[in-house]
């Protein structure tokens, strides 16, 4: 079956354009008394020849600069320029066409190129700056706009995503299991340990309510992150007593950076679910905050052996994979390997 060709936006709205705008100049000679067709005819078709030449060498020009991608503030000071070049190139052109034209096809005509260039100059360079005006807030606004749309459109499925983050952190802390192990845990503390056991009962209930309550935000401070990861370490210390240790390692240079959230806590989770309760005498959860090279290089190590089976079909870690690549545009990197018996987890995000 013999695939059809298409025409992309671009070359129909040059080609209705600038054919809209021959036709117009063709009507106004038309009207005329002493109307060539002959050369009716080949000035329209070298009209928009011509300008769609000229249009196009600047959309190849910005599109090697990166134009259709900056933002108004950054744009609007190159364009005005732009628009200056534009017209000067659209007076020499058009001054070089018409006349050229009128010297083949019209007898007795003696008027020298400099007459006729400074006969027609102010006209047509103010024709030239207002229809290259015109092309380029037409271009660029299309491309802003059609940006636009898609920062709208993938801010809406980051904050999706995030919410199955939320949701998914919920119901793993709310798991049945879960939950009936740490309330025994207080159970048994209230009688041994009220101290210890009130403080249980605010880790649970921060745990829930920061769940609950405060999952909108898509990106938090690091600093309210390793909070949250701190009551949730110390939660599960509760459950799995000397079998957990865990150690934190962040400077306070790093409390105010932001990252997508629960970014470091899927990272813990999944070094508990996978590594310290499968072991039978525990073991350290490692984490650690470290600035390389202008990359925030984030890492959660526990002791264990890493099964391809969890790495691909992980839920949580899907979920931290998709959120990272959309926050960042493919400028962070996530990555977990095994040395040693000990499991580690990495994330790069970009500081700069």
């Amino acid at each position: 079956m013999k695939q059809q060709v298409t025409i992309s936006l671009y070359w129909k709205c040059q080609l209705i354009g600038w054919s809209v705008a021959a036709l117009y100049w063709g009507y106004t000679g038309y009207i005329q008394q002493g109307f060539n067709w002959a050369l009716g005819i080949i000035q329209f078709i070298t009209d928009i020849t011509v300008y769609i030449t000229i249009t196009h060498l600047y959309r190849c020009f910005a599109l090697k600069q990166g134009w259709q991608n900056l933002g108004l503030n950054k744009l609007l000071p190159r364009l005005i320029p732009t628009v200056i070049v534009l017209g000067v190139i659209y007076l020499f052109v058009t001054v070089s066409k018409v006349y050229f034209f009128r010297v083949w096809f019209q007898p007795g005509f003696s008027k020298s190129f400099t007459e006729f260039f400074d006969f027609y100059r102010d006209s047509i360079f103010v024709a030239g700056v207002r229809l290259m005006s015109i092309w380029l807030l037409a271009y660029h606004m299309y491309h802003y706009s059609k940006r636009e749309i898609g920062i709208a459109k993938e801010n809406a499925r980051l904050a999706v995503i995030t919410r199955d983050a939320q949701l998914n952190n919920l119901s793993a802390q709310l798991n049945p299991h879960f939950l009936f192990n740490s309330l025994n845990n207080i159970k048994a503390l209230i009688i041994d340990d009220p101290k210890s056991a009130r403080r249980a009962i605010d880790l649970l209930a921060d745990l829930l309510r920061n769940s609950l309550y405060s999952g909108d935000k898509q990106m938090i401070t690091i600093k309210e992150e390793l909070e949250l990861v701190k009551d949730y370490l110390e939660l599960e210390k509760l459950r799995l007593e000397e079998r957990l240790q865990y150690h934190i390692e962040a400077g306070d240079e790093f409390h105010d950076i932001l990252i997508s959230r629960l970014s470091i806590q899927t990272l813990v989770e999944n070094a508990i679910k996978h590594g310290i309760s499968q072991q039978k005498r525990g073991g350290l959860v490692n984490i650690q905050l470290v600035n390389e090279h202008d990359d925030l290089i984030i890492s959660v190590s526990n002791p264990g052996w890493l099964k391809p089976i969890e790495e691909s079909n992980g839920l949580g870690i899907k979920n931290l994979k998709e959120r990272l690549d959309l926050q960042y545009k493919g400028g962070a990197y996530f990555a977990i390997s095994e040395a040693n018996d000990t499991v580690t987890a990495i994330i790069k995000i970009p500081l700069a």
